[in-house]
């Protein structure tokens, strides 16, 4: 990003974007969360979800479309307005929260859950790209760990849709969130403003970026031939097996091994690996932004010292049967993934240029959202058959191997990389 474009934008706004999507951000998670921890109180009316395969099934369906759909929301994101693709998904995926209130059958909940899987999608290639539009290289790791910070925080509040569905009733939870998301997207519409990419240089002598103008297969043929994007996306999508099992079956886990209730689970694994999250990401974000400044690879060696720690943090998180060995652990994975969440998309702005970020983080967002249906699935059948704790652990051996490989291929040449074709 040239000085013209950051003038012309202002010095404030790009933090207050920050705070908007925050809010987005947290929402996006939180209506997909708090049904991860309503299960007990919505099989008394729905039978189907006694099953833990039947509510993998549920839980995976969301994955599978989310995921399918990420790469067509990257490559939207790149040509039109982010603005209104914000708004427009947030305010889709929130009727669908509150829909899913009146579902009285699994096959209702399997559809709706499914389309919050195509309206969700459309949010985080676009929030992201236009994060890191805003954001120089000399605050973007930071700026897009306060955004990630707003996915913790609905992560810890979908916890307490056990609390709200145990205090009230779980049709209330779901309208009380969805009836939130829609107000929202109203505010939202004011204040959010689309950042202005004609500024933005595509070469060493700041031509100006034109979007309307990008060949889809060009800006594809051109991040398929990046080696280097498929390292990205490998060793994005590998940490993406624990860190989905974490959202979707950690309460599941904490209940099992610690002997507790729901809804006193719920709430202690969200607010746990979400309070860790927020300082991992907020820490590796300062450290990665003044790392940079100094080596190359600063982000990458940030990310890799956060993916280290949820290593030994899986192990413990799997075999603990104690309150502090399980807690303990879910801290430390906690703080290390956020240290890695807080570096993806600033990594990517290494060896990617604005003009394809979404459409590039929207297909890395698309093979971690499949790992994680792959996970999900796999771990309803664990439950079942009683060995959710060992299959747990045994994820910390392939993000050890995708560790390794990060470190060995990837080499930044850029701290923001920018396009040389015309």
């Amino acid at each position: 990003m040239n000085n013209n474009a950051v003038n012309e934008q202002g010095r404030l706004y790009p933090w207050v974007v920050v705070g908007l999507l925050w809010v987005v951000a947290m929402l996006n998670y939180m209506d997909r969360q708090m049904l991860a921890t309503m299960r007990p109180s919505m099989q008394l009316d729905i039978r189907e979800l006694e099953s833990a395969t039947n509510f993998g099934r549920l839980m995976a369906i969301f994955l599978w479309i989310y995921g399918c759909m990420s790469p067509v929301s990257g490559i939207v994101a790149d040509r039109f307005n982010r603005k209104w693709l914000i708004v427009g998904s947030l305010f889709v995926w929130s009727g669908v929260t509150f829909s899913m209130g009146y579902a009285t059958t699994f096959d209702q909940l399997y559809w709706l859950r499914a389309i919050m899987g195509v309206s969700e999608a459309l949010y985080i290639p676009a929030g992201l790209a236009l994060i890191a539009d805003f954001h120089t290289a000399r605050t973007r790791s930071l700026a897009i760990g306060i955004h990630m910070t707003g996915l913790y925080m609905g992560q810890a509040l979908g916890g307490f849709g056990a609390t709200v569905a145990e205090s009230y009733s779980w049709p209330a939870a779901f309208q009380g969130f969805g009836i939130a998301g829609l107000v929202y997207a109203v505010v939202l519409s004011f204040f959010l403003r689309e950042f202005n990419r004609n500024s933005l240089p595509t070469n060493q002598s700041d031509e100006p970026l034109t979007t309307d103008r990008i060949p889809l297969t060009k800006g594809l043929g051109l991040l398929l031939a990046n080696t280097s994007f498929w390292v990205i996306l490998f060793y994005y999508a590998i940490p993406s097996l624990p860190g989905w099992a974490t959202k979707n079956w950690l309460p599941t886990l904490f209940a099992t091994n610690l002997n507790i209730d729901m809804a006193t689970a719920g709430p202690l694994s969200t607010i746990t690996i979400a309070t860790s999250s927020f300082l991992g990401v907020i820490f590796g974000g300062i450290l990665s932004d003044r790392w940079v400044q100094t080596n190359i690879r600063g982000r990458m060696y940030t990310s890799a010292i956060g993916l280290s720690l949820t290593i030994p943090s899986l192990l413990l998180i799997g075999f603990g049967n104690s309150l502090a060995h399980v807690v303990g652990a879910a801290l430390c994975f906690g703080f290390g993934y956020g240290m890695f969440d807080a570096n993806n998309m600033p990594i990517l702005c290494q060896f990617v240029s604005s003009r394809h970020r979404a459409t590039a983080y929207g297909i890395m967002n698309m093979t971690g959202v499949f790992a994680g249906a792959l996970i999900t699935n796999w771990l309803g059948k664990s439950m079942d058959s009683g060995q959710l704790g060992s299959d747990f652990a045994m994820l910390s051996g392939i993000v050890l191997m995708a560790l390794l490989v990060q470190l060995y291929f990837l080499r930044p040449t850029v701290n923001d990389f920018v396009a040389t074709e015309k």
